[in-house]
């Protein structure tokens, strides 16, 4: 089970590096071409949301993202050392709100929606969108997404996995 690791600095001109190196790595794992696109865009939105988070509330903390293949799968983790809870937004069932319920905005309703207001932490760089937003988004482009806190109950680590099984024609780079 090859796997590749980073750490880089809670800035965000890291998060292309790590995104190069995931789209690099998964073709090596056997993702199809096709799915890169979905790669560098989740990886782009889970190592951003990192950085935030981190930048937040552990700035002297690096990200940790690791890059996994497995002879049917390959996944990215990408680990913050954030608090609980940070920009993460549990659906009723406890597990991630999708993207569709974080923008139920009723036309006919006068009230703003529950995430436009910031938080008096919130900076503008939030962008006013509601927190939980990237990893909503994630979970509509990868095949499993699982969303933990670390180890010591620390941080929060999302893993992405695309499944590359033997139904998937792996990527050859050389024509």
């Amino acid at each position: 089970m090859p796997t590749v690791e980073l750490r880089f600095a809670a800035l965000n001109g890291h998060v292309r590096t790590a995104r190069m190196i995931a789209t690099a790595v998964s073709r090596r794992a056997g993702v199809p071409a096709g799915a890169a696109d979905e790669i560098k865009l989740a990886v782009t939105e889970a190592c951003a949301r990192a950085v935030r988070v981190n930048r937040r509330h552990a700035p002297q903390s690096p990200v940790h993202v690791a890059l996994t293949e497995t002879p049917d799968s390959f996944t990215i983790t990408v680990a913050d050392r954030g608090q609980s809870g940070d920009e993460v937004a549990p659906g009723p069932d406890g597990g991630l709100v999708t993207a569709s319920t974080l923008l139920d905005l009723e036309p006919d309703s006068a009230a703003p929606p529950w995430w436009s207001e910031p938080a008096e932490e919130e900076s503008e760089a939030d962008g006013g969108f509601p927190p939980g937003l990237g990893l909503a988004l994630i979970e509509g482009l990868v095949d499993e997404v699982q969303i933990s806190r670390g180890a010591d109950g620390v941080g929060t680590i999302v893993a992405m996995t695309w499944h590359t099984g033997p139904a998937v024609a792996p990527f050859d780079p050389i024509l």
